[in-house]
């Protein structure tokens, strides 16, 4: 097997000190271990022995290095059903998506099944597919059930009917099943190319769309979910964790990772892989997509505490951007200072432990403020508002969180859309998403997923 490391990942010193993942964390290795360091950056295959494996298990979980499978798991192993739900689907759609499954024959297609999820009127049979019917609708959760517990095959792959797959996008996928341990891979879901202002802007920023990097996927790291659009499934490991959770109709993709990864499962984002989604047509119907992903928030809080945070930073780079936030530039930059200082003591043991410190801390203070005007403009937003109108302070704070960082956005994507309407999508789409959350926790009568998670600096592990 050959792996490469995650873009975040640097090697200090003399190569056997690795900082980066998902969380950022600090690995001090012995000079074997450097030397399968060599042998990744080379781009060699690593053998395998009690150690390396050790090893590569411990940088897998960490989100230090991915995998770069050569090699198919047995020919047994690779036979797939594909399961389509749908409600209300164009034929011309299913169509096209059932054909693009049908070229992927070679790879181990075995089967296609369409669940209609109560489609009025019922859909019609397509051709290469099996239709199954449900006679109540009980949403996409609900119908990806219905065709899992018909699914013989040892994989499942969950594909929604507006998704366009275009060619050669199994395979790559089924690569990562060489490993026992993973049970869920998922391609890149890109917003489909358009020419309208929510088209434009969907490129830029789907939530499906989970960028170009692959990823170990886990709740509280970069890439935290991967979107049902597109998954393929171990049947036995789904089964296990008891599928899909179908009284949810929204964030169910979520819950199913999250129980995944805590019955020891691997997950995977693999954007080798892209497939394209339709965007949402109007601007209410795409308000309320954003809406009722909010809402999704405090369910899944309640049932994987401490897995959900709006925003997730070092209570230091906390305390200093909240002094500068309240009018204290002075008390902000001596805690950032101090931050570095404690920081530097801590990586003392590892060559340019203070450089190092510096940039750690520099980079983790600027990513705390973008983090945290985020959640302010997006999951605090109704409570931020109610503070700004009696607190002139509180208001332009408010102000910059919401401009600012849309606008070096805007500066540093330079997309087609104008500024302005640029950056009034941006906070639409934050507002939209924050008014769901804030509804959900209320149903839920739990503010649980408002909450922060004020982490600390990474630990130097051996």
């Amino acid at each position: 097997m050959r792996y490469k490391f995650d873009t975040s990942v640097r090697r200090a010193g003399d190569g056997t000190v690795l900082i980066g993942g998902s969380p950022l964390k600090l690995l001090r290795l012995t000079s074997k271990g450097g030397e399968l360091l060599d042998s990744i950056e080379r781009g060699e295959e690593v053998p395998s022995s009690a150690g390396n494996n050790t090893l590569i298990n411990r940088l897998l979980d960490g989100g230090i290095v991915h995998p770069r499978p050569d090699h198919l798991p047995t020919s047994d192993a690779l036979a797939v059903t594909v399961v389509i739900p749908a409600f209300n689907t164009p034929a011309s759609d299913l169509n096209r998506l059932v054909q693009q499954c049908q070229t992927q024959a070679a790879n181990g297609l075995a089967a296609v099944f369409i669940v209609d999820d109560a489609s009025q009127p019922p859909l019609g049979d397509i051709w290469g597919a099996t239709m199954i019917r449900r006679e109540t609708n009980g949403g996409p959760g609900a119908a990806r059930s219905t065709g899992l517990a018909l699914v013989t095959t040892p994989l499942v792959a969950f594909i929604d009917a507006d998704v366009d797959l275009g060619s050669d996008w199994l395979q790559p996928l089924l690569n990562h099943f060489a490993d026992d341990r993973v049970a869920l891979v998922a391609p890149r879901v890109a917003s489909m190319p358009g020419v309208s202002l929510l088209e434009q802007y969907e490129m830029l920023h789907s939530p499906l769309d989970l960028g170009p990097n692959p990823a170990r996927v886990r709740a509280g790291t970069r890439v935290s979910y991967v979107p049902s659009a597109a998954l393929v499934c171990r049947v036995n490991a789904l089964r296990e964790v008891g599928g899909f959770d179908t009284a949810m109709r929204v964030g169910e993709d979520v819950d199913l990772v999250w129980r995944l990864d805590e019955a020891a499962y691997g997950v995977r984002f693999e954007p080798a892989v892209t497939v394209t989604h339709r965007p949402r047509s109007s601007l209410k119907a795409w308000a309320k997509q954003r809406f009722d992903y909010g809402t999704s928030a405090a369910p899944l809080a309640r049932r994987h505490a401490g897995s959900l945070a709006p925003v997730r930073v070092s209570g230091w780079s906390a305390a200093t951007w909240l002094a500068i936030a309240t009018g204290f530039p002075i008390v902000g930059g001596l805690i950032a200072a101090a931050t570095t200082a404690v920081l530097a003591r801590k990586l003392r043991t590892i060559p340019d432990g203070t450089r190092e410190a510096v940039r750690l801390a520099g980079l983790g203070h600027a990513f705390a403020g973008r983090s945290l005007a985020s959640a302010v403009t997006r999951a605090w937003w109704p409570l931020a508002a109610l503070v700004a109108l009696v607190s002139k302070r509180t208001r332009y704070a408010v102000l910059a969180a919401a401009l600012v960082p849309a606008s070096f956005d805007w500066v540093n994507k330079r997309p087609s859309i104008g500024p302005l309407r640029y950056v009034a999508l941006r906070l639409l789409d934050d507002m939209a998403y924050g008014a769901g959350l804030t509804t959900g926790a209320l149903k839920e009568r739990s503010p649980e997923a408002l909450r922060p998670d004020f982490t600390s600096w990474p630990r130097n592990k051996k």
